[in-house]
């Protein structure tokens, strides 16, 4: 098979007829051997029904229904585990990012030498000021504690190789992070700059960037960890030195220390130590999941025109 286009669907109903009709037209200019995977990750509304109406009018369209919601970037996975083209192209499906994104970005391909990603960065994060402001500090944050860059702005979307595809997959991610694990993964991957369209509200409100924010952090990298030793070997040393002054002025100058240095310093240790646990307990609540070896995903059905086939 050529081309595997694979998109995700979270109460995406009102853009699916629309992206079906678009993205059809686009991969049509680059191959006839083609494949369309819809993931319906657990929508409340009747995204399902409708891709299933598209389904009985197009033999090109394989639906994998998981059982709930899983959460958007592992029906990615679960949807690129199940792509057999020698060529991926993931987008969303609510158009934010073009579906004609795909010509583009097949054209850079041809052109470049021995690529095996391209992948879309937006020009201009869109957005209000907040979400400009915390998506600035997401990435200047991670760059800075991980091993592994990731662009600022960087998409979802993207054209892969199906080498690339096949070492992708084979990270076990209890709580995957899509474009970190891009990047950990490797190959040579090319970014393409585009304006991102705004749909309106996001389904990833405040509560949902802030778990993916931690998640990101704690997944990709150890150094919150060490910040914690050296901070307690700091703070220790200081109160050594702090606790010698304290005691200098008392035996020879007779000055008293203040409830009130007492009480702050007890609620500065305290609070570190609550941080410290907190973010201890993180990690092995991380190591306790990974432990159990769960798939990402769990599929009820897949909808296939080939399986049907094969029946008949």
């Amino acid at each position: 098979m050529k081309l595997s286009i694979v998109t995700t669907l979270y109460n995406s109903s009102d853009f699916l007829e629309d992206f079906h009709k678009r993205v059809t037209r686009a991969v049509k200019k680059i191959a006839e051997d083609y494949e369309i995977i819809f993931v319906n990750d657990g929508s409340n509304d009747d995204s399902r029904d409708k891709a299933l109406s598209l389904f009985e009018k197009d033999n090109k369209i394989k639906i994998i229904d998981l059982s709930r919601n899983f959460g958007h970037h592992r029906a990615i996975m679960t949807g690129l585990a199940h792509a057999k083209g020698d060529y991926t192209f993931l987008v969303d499906s609510d158009l934010e990012e073009e579906p004609e994104l795909l010509e583009k970005f097949w054209s850079a391909m041809k052109n470049s030498n021995d690529v095996d990603v391209v992948y879309g960065v937006q020009e201009k994060r869109k957005g209000k000021w907040l979400e400009r402001i915390s998506g600035w500090l997401f990435y200047k944050f991670f760059n800075m504690i991980s091993e592994y860059h990731i662009p600022k702005n960087v998409c979802i979307v993207r054209l892969m190789t199906r080498r690339y595809v096949s070492a992708l997959i084979r990270h076990k991610e209890a709580h995957p992070v899509f474009a970190a694990l891009s990047a950990l993964t490797g190959f040579k991957q090319q970014e393409y700059l585009f304006k991102k369209k705004d749909k309106g509200k996001s389904e990833y409100n405040l509560k949902r960037k802030i778990a993916m924010f931690v998640n990101s952090i704690t997944s990709f990298s150890a150094k919150p960890l060490v910040f914690i030793f050296y901070s307690g070997f700091v703070i220790m040393l200081g109160t050594i030195i702090v606790s010698s002054i304290v005691l200098y002025r008392k035996l020879f100058w007779g000055i008293a220390v203040g409830w009130t240095s007492v009480v702050l310093s007890i609620w500065f240790f305290g609070g570190l130590m609550v941080f410290s646990v907190g973010l201890l307990g993180i990690y092995l609540a991380k190591v306790f999941e990974q432990s159990k070896n769960r798939p990402y995903s769990i599929i009820k059905k897949i909808y296939s025109h080939e399986e049907r086939d094969e029946k008949l």
